[in-house]
C-alpha cells in the first residue's frame, strides 16, 4: 500500500519561509515524478513544482522563490518556500507518478497516481 505522508507548513508573515516534506512508503521504486500542488479556498488544484528524472519544473509565480528537491534514499520530496506572499496561502499536496513526465506534461493533477494528505500554508500580510 502506497502512502505519502506530509509534514511542515504552518503560518508565517509575508517574506517568511516554510519547508514542506513528503515521505513515500510502499513504492516499488523511487517515484519517477514527484510534485507539489496547492489549492486555495474556492479554487481548483494548481500545479506548483515537480521533480522528475527528466528535470525540475515550476509554475511561473513561484520561480525564484520555491525550490523542489528529492532524497531518493528516503523516498522524500521537499518544497522549500522562501519570500512567501499572501497569495501563496493554500493547502499544499504532494503527489507521485509511477512514470516519467516532462515539462507541461507534469502540470495536470490527473497524471499523478498517489497523493499526500494535504498541509495548510498561511501567509499573512
Amino acid at each position: 500500500q502506497v502512502q505519502l505522508v506530509q509534514s511542515g507548513g504552518g503560518s508565517v508573515q509575508t517574506g517568511g519561509s516554510l519547508r514542506l516534506t513528503c515521505t513515500a512508503s510502499g513504492l516499488a521504486d523511487s517515484g519517477y515524478s514527484m510534485a507539489w500542488f496547492r489549492q486555495a479556498p474556492g479554487k481548483g488544484r494548481e500545479f506548483v513544482a515537480a521533480d522528475t528524472w527528466l528535470g525540475k519544473y515550476y509554475v511561473d509565480n513561484v520561480k525564484g522563490r520555491f525550490a523542489i528537491s528529492r532524497d531518493n534514499n528516503n523516498n522524500t520530496v521537499i518544497l522549500q518556500m522562501d519570500s512567501l506572499k499572501p497569495e501563496d496561502t493554500a493547502i499544499y499536496y504532494c503527489a507521485d507518478r509511477n512514470y516519467f513526465c516532462y515539462d507541461s506534461g507534469c502540470y495536470s493533477a490527473s497524471v499523478y497516481d498517489y497523493w499526500g494528505q494535504g498541509t495548510q500554508v498561511t501567509v499573512s500580510s
